[in-house]
């Protein structure tokens, strides 16, 4: 099917309200744009050269964690949560108690995000591996007691009070088995001559007009994006995540959904994905590159430290996945009495490694804080 042929659906009446069915995805698919051709070229490219960086910066993984917790605060805020990637990085009792609730479904994210990256080396990507995530997602936080792990059995909508007075209701729930069912053969239909960052563009697009969950589509619909990447073989580690480009530009990206349902405009929602693929895969690999420069500058300065420049390498180490920490951590961390975890801590200090953050409880939190910049908008 041309894409410009493409009718996204139809309205069904239901009582009182309308409901949208979505067309079927798995099929063919060609177009005749050029500026498709040029930003696919172009998307594609970035994302070589972002994935060339996984494969040749030393201990990469060290490095990944920070890049899921942006993703898990960025894909968290669109749906209305106030964590930022500091404060995602904060021990819970630092957390005000009015914003427990959002810290905690970011933290829900990131173990959620990390299962499902860790399940693809035994489970495909999947509907089974999406609903295995969502129980996780939104496991003891707002939404918990909306079929956690499921696809729903009732309707949803999209805003407003009702189905009534909804932005958008998606498909009938008596729908969603068989639409979720077409969209995962999509993903594994080799048959098709489509490029892969087409496909899941418009995979996404497909997922969040189903709404197959009654609570958490948008972020589980975000994190499918890295799943495909990995499972796919487009990236070797889970290194982009375009909720930073979705987050900022949020009226766009909903907009540009909602284009293709109004006006069968699947054209302009992949060229949007795909600008918002080019822009994180090169704001990727910049952050890739001042993470090199930062670490070559403070492990060169830990050389001064002389036999306690192993120890500290160590301690660099740990704050490359959670640049925040305290003495008695250092303490446990690297098996030292708290004195020398101070001293060393001290010594980050007039290197100008670490500084002094926050309280907890007794203890003085402090942060590697020229790290934690490179993660924040």
């Amino acid at each position: 099917m041309n894409i410009k042929d493409f009718v996204s659906g139809e309205w069904v009446q239901r009582y009182q309200y309308k409901s949208f069915s979505p067309s079927p995805v798995n099929h063919e698919w060609s177009w005749e744009d050029p500026q498709l051709n040029y930003l696919l070229e172009k998307a594609t490219q970035a994302i070589g050269e972002l994935n060339a960086y996984s494969l040749i910066v030393p201990d990469v993984d060290l490095f990944i964690q920070m890049h899921v917790m942006k993703e898990a605060s960025n894909s968290s805020r669109i749906e209305g949560t106030r964590t930022g990637i500091d404060e995602a990085l904060s021990p819970k009792e630092l957390i005000s108690p009015e914003l427990r609730d959002d810290w905690q479904e970011v933290q829900n994210y990131v173990k959620a995000m990390n299962s499902a990256i860790d399940d693809l080396d035994n489970i495909p990507l999947s509907n089974r591996l999406l609903k295995k995530t969502h129980k996780i997602l939104l496991q003891d936080v707002r939404g918990s007691e909306k079929q956690l792990g499921e696809f729903r059995n009732s309707q949803n909508w999209i805003e407003g009070s009702g189905p009534s007075n909804a932005v958008f209701v998606p498909p009938h729930f008596s729908e969603v088995d068989d639409l979720m069912s077409d969209l995962e053969k999509f993903w594994h239909n080799n048959d098709l001559l489509v490029p892969r960052l087409v496909k899941i563009a418009i995979s996404h697009y497909q997922f969040e007009t189903i709404h197959p969950f009654l609570d958490g589509n948008g972020r589980i619909g975000r994190l499918l994006i890295t799943l495909y990447f990995v499972s796919k073989s487009l990236l070797n580690k889970p290194t982009l995540y375009v909720s930073s480009y979705l987050e900022k530009n949020r009226n766009d990206y909903y907009d540009a959904l909602m284009r293709v349902r109004e006006k069968n405009d699947l054209g302009h929602w992949i060229r949007f994905f795909l600008t918002a693929v080019l822009e994180t895969a090169q704001e990727g690999k910049e952050t890739f590159q001042s993470i090199q420069q930062l670490r070559n500058e403070v492990e060169k300065s830990t050389l001064s430290l002389g036999r306690r420049a192993e120890k500290a390498r160590s301690l660099l180490n740990y704050l490359y996945k959670n640049p925040l920490v305290t003495a008695p951590e250092v303490s446990s961390l690297l098996n030292v009495t708290h004195q020398t975890a101070s001293a060393l801590i001290r010594d980050f200090e007039e290197l100008g490694i670490l500084q002094k953050w926050k309280k907890r409880g007794r203890s003085q939190l402090y942060v590697f804080a020229r790290y934690l910049r490179l993660f924040m908008d």
